[in-house]
C-alpha cells in the first residue's frame, strides 16, 4: 500500500507563490497517472494537474501558465509549484497516484490565499 503525505500548504498572498510536496512511502515503479487535485468548500474535488506514466501532462485551464507539476524520482516526491496565486485558489490540495487502476490519496493540505 502506497502512502502519500502532502506538505507545504499554508497562507499565501495574491500574486505570491507556494510549493506543495507529496512524498510517497515507497518508490513507485509503474503508475497510470499521478497528480494534484483540490477541493474548495462546497465544491467538488477537481483536477489541478497530473502526469501520465508516459509523461503526458494535463493542467486545469485555470492554472495553466501559473502552476507546474514536477517529480523527483530519487526522493519519491512530487511537487506543485504555484505562482501568481489568486484567492480562488484557496482549497484543500490532495495528491494522488493511480496504480493498476487503484487510486491512492494523501490526507490533503490546506492552501489559503488572501487578497
Amino acid at each position: 500500500q502506497v502512502q502519500l503525505v502532502e506538505s507545504g500548504g499554508g497562507l499565501g498572498q495574491a500574486g505570491g507563490s507556494l510549493t506543495l510536496s507529496c512524498a510517497a512511502s515507497q518508490r513507485i515503479l509503474g503508475f497510470n497517472y499521478m497528480g494534484w487535485y483540490r477541493q474548495a468548500p462546497g465544491e467538488e474535488r477537481e483536477l489541478v494537474a497530473r502526469i501520465t506514466y508516459g509523461g503526458i501532462m494535463n493542467y486545469a485551464d485555470s492554472v495553466k501558465g501559473r502552476f507546474t507539476l514536477s517529480r523527483d524520482n530519487a526522493k519519491n516526491t512530487m511537487y506543485l509549484q504555484m505562482n501568481s496565486l489568486k484567492p480562488e485558489n484557496t482549497a484543500v490540495y490532495y495528491c494522488s497516484v493511480d496504480i493498476a487502476w487503484k487510486a491512492y490519496w494523501g490526507q490533503g493540505t490546506q492552501v489559503t490565499v488572501s487578497s
